[in-house]
């Protein structure tokens, strides 16, 4: 099976170079161009590292080029980024090092439409998925009190109002909007409370 790949890392990347079958169509180090290149491309696979800024991209790629399957391969494997590529829509995830046999069948495998995640990946799935006292939810990256914060902002109350109804202070509030907003992968309270809304965290 032939497949066809763009590449999205920091840094160049060899582990592709000359593999049967598989052809690196672009190498595109910004996040921001991503989705551009994707367009231009139209490639089987995205794999990218989203260790900055790469989760808006992801997003953008899964709306605007859905015939494109993203696989994350990352030397991160922490909550926010994990689940935040999830939530984007992610078929797989596979942490650095993995060997370039394991990175060649996962993109064969979400290239054909299966979906794929490294042993320690699907440990932490399963382990947030059955944790005792674990709440099913749009957002499982944001704490108990980062989701109650959102759903208020979401509905269109001011800072103020939040940090009193929750008996916090306005610059508390403001350092969980912050976190919130990194943990989604997105820039502001406008963002935020389209993911929210598309989740259906509140109402449209």
């Amino acid at each position: 099976m032939a497949v066809s790949v763009v590449l999205s890392y920091a840094h160049r990347d060899e582990r592709l170079a000359g593999v049967d079958g598989v052809t690196v169509l672009a190498e595109v180090p910004a996040a921001r161009d991503v989705a551009g290149e994707v367009r231009r491309c139209r490639p089987d696979v995205l794999v990218i590292d989203p260790r900055s800024d790469g989760l808006p991209a992801i997003r953008e790629v899964v709306r605007s080029s859905p015939g494109t399957a993203v696989l994350v391969f990352s030397e991160y494997g922490h909550d926010e980024v994990l689940f935040g590529a999830l939530r984007a829509g992610v078929r797989g995830y596979l942490l650095k090092p993995a060997s370039p046999v394991d990175l060649v069948r996962a993109i064969r495998s979400v290239a054909a439409g299966s979906a794929v995640f490294g042993g320690d990946i699907a440990r932490r799935i399963t382990e947030v998925l059955v944790a005792p006292g674990a709440r099913p939810g749009p957002f499982p990256q944001l704490t108990v009190r980062q989701q109650e914060i959102l759903t208020m902002l979401a509905t269109g109350l001011p800072v103020a109002a939040i940090a009193v109804r929750l008996h916090l202070t306005p610059k508390t509030v403001r350092n969980h909007s912050s976190s919130i907003f990194t943990k989604l992968g997105v820039s502001d309270r406008e963002s935020a409370t389209t993911l929210a809304r598309e989740a259906g965290l509140v109402g449209r």
